[in-house]
């Protein structure tokens, strides 16, 4: 039987089937070998010199970058798989802490500064919105070219428009207006366009189904601010 015969569900369930082992094979396999990787170059720091130091340091830093990545792909499979999910509610306040205390925690040479307090509200969402969060987070440390990078979020409420508003601010080189809407993956190229990382794909995705909305704005004097705006839960 060629693939033109094949019952269009039953291309769609082997797709679905692919997928989910694509998916198993990154969070197990690939994401193993990676820390394996990231474990015996930390054995090494004792055993190379000051020249050796400085490549050493660029294996640790790309194969952490790339069991970010691992995780990135794992959510957005996820959302893909997934089967008409609909959002609920959740914690606005407990989601971002956690999330900021986790990326300060992977990055330490970045400082993470909180303006304020948390709003304690539930947005519209579920368990996936931490993976938002989490993507925004690192975005802003790894695409900084400053030393140290500096990271401010914030949140607040807007009882009367039933919206929250997070606002992740970095002092990187900023985003040109023209790059904006491509860095999601939003232009006519999908995630072909320059720039456009899956990790803010995934949150483009995400915001999304959440009924809300993410874009990018200017940081001063330098940087830039990525706001995320969801309904508030009813």
């Amino acid at each position: 039987m060629s693939e033109a015969d094949v019952d269009p569900e039953e291309r769609l369930k082997r797709q679905r089937d692919d997928l989910r082992l694509l998916n198993q094979v990154m969070r197990h396999d690939i994401r193993n070998d990676l820390q394996l990787v990231g474990a015996y170059a930390e054995l090494l720091d004792d055993h190379v010199d000051e020249e050796g130091k400085e490549y050493l340091d660029v294996i640790k830093r790309n194969t952490k970058s790339a069991v970010s990545l691992t995780t990135t792909v794992r959510d957005l499979a996820e959302v893909m798989l997934r089967e008409d999910a609909e959002p609920s509610r959740v914690s606005l306040a407990r989601t971002l802490s956690q999330q900021v205390e986790e990326v300060r925690s992977g990055y330490p040479e970045a400082v993470f500064t909180v303006e304020g307090s948390f709003p304690e509200a539930e947005v519209v969402g579920d368990e996936m919105l931490s993976s938002v969060f989490r993507n925004l987070l690192r975005n802003a440390v790894q695409h900084n070219d400053e030393t140290p990078p500096k990271v401010t979020v914030s949140a607040t409420v807007d009882e009367a428009e039933g919206v929250a508003e997070v606002r992740v601010a970095d002092n990187g080189p900023g985003i040109p207006e023209d790059q904006r809407d491509e860095i999601f993956g939003k232009g006519e190229k999908g995630l072909d366009s320059p720039g456009a990382g899956i990790g803010l794909y995934l949150v483009r995705s995400l915001v999304e189904i959440y009924d809300g909305d993410v874009w990018v704005e200017d940081n001063e004097p330098k940087g830039a601010v990525f706001v995320v705006r969801l309904q508030l839960a009813e």
